[in-house]
């Protein structure tokens, strides 16, 4: 079966570029925390959401998720904790919800288990397993951000905390391979629809990715390609209706102009200085590593 990674920022950035100036950020570097304990708070929700759908049935999947939300609301308790120890925010994360964008994007039709259950099964594993991939990719690139970091008594307490929480979200990873094989192995037909959920949500996470990233020139029209990206993993009488619906928002995106308009001003209050020689520069540019050869995943 083909393995399905999640890719760099713009095909150019990898999760330990990213990481290692978050770390050298302290209000960053907070922020960035708050969105993790965000987001393993809200997959509670989500996943509760995927075992309502399945009313029961298979028995061992509900099983699993259960310990799987048991597991995320641990990892949402331990970062709640840390975050009050070192004073920082608690609230909503600033700026575009990877989590919300995930969710504009899918299709909510495929994870209606009274129309096929197999099939809502199939992409609510595709799903959940390639935003757990990017969580252990950020997880692991963190740990080794603070390891070159100063070991400040600050970023050792960070450093044990996402220490507790990667092996068992590399746990949820090897867990929903599994399902993803055990299904696939049953046909060439169940092969096939497992692919191609795979693809598809790749496609989704790696948009709802990238829309939490770039505000920077054009930021807009790189949504779009990334929008018709995910509809070409999608059979084509799906594609216009899927399209249809998602592009004014897409296009329009009035969450990146809000976005946009809090980054200037907190990069002018912190130095307007750099705020002239850096901020604006990349703002008119873009991330320039995207333009360079080159395009592993």
């Amino acid at each position: 079966m083909t393995v399905i990674y999640p890719r760099k920022f713009q095909n150019a950035m990898s999760a330990r570029d990213i990481l290692q100036r978050v770390v050298g950020d302290r209000e960053i570097h907070l922020i960035t925390l708050n969105r993790y304990r965000y987001s393993e708070q809200r997959s509670c929700k989500d996943l509760t959401e995927v075992i309502e759908q399945l009313n029961g049935q298979p028995r061992e999947l509900v099983r699993d998720l259960s310990h799987h939300i048991s597991d995320e609301a641990r990892h949402a308790m331990w970062l709640t904790d840390l975050l009050i120890d070192l004073g920082a925010d608690l609230g909503t994360p600033p700026g575009s919800s990877y989590i919300d964008e995930f969710d504009r994007l899918i299709d909510r039709e495929s994870f209606n288990a009274n129309s096929n259950l197999e099939d809502a099964i199939i992409a609510a594993l595709a799903a959940i397993n390639i935003t757990e991939k990017r969580g252990c990719e950020y997880f692991s690139a963190h740990i080794y951000a603070l390891k070159k970091a100063p070991q400040t008594e600050e970023n050792i307490k960070i450093r044990e905390t996402i220490e507790k929480i990667l092996p068992e979200e590399a746990g949820h990873v090897r867990w929903g391979n599994r399902w993803l094989a055990q299904i696939a192995d049953k046909s060439p037909e169940h092969r096939q629809k497992v692919e191609q959920a795979k693809r598809k949500y790749a496609a989704i996470e790696q948009a709802a990715f990238e829309s939490g990233m770039d505000i920077t020139l054009g930021a807009e029209l790189r949504r779009v390609a990334n929008l018709v990206e995910v509809a070409n993993t999608m059979p084509l009488w799906q594609r216009p209706q899927y399209l249809m619906e998602r592009l004014p928002q897409t296009l329009l995106a009035p969450e990146l102009q809000l976005l946009r308009i809090e980054a200037a001003q907190r990069a002018w209050q912190r130095d307007p200085q750099a705020f002239m020689e850096k901020f604006v520069p990349m703002f008119l540019s873009g991330i320039q590593k995207r333009e360079k050869t080159g395009t592993r995943d």
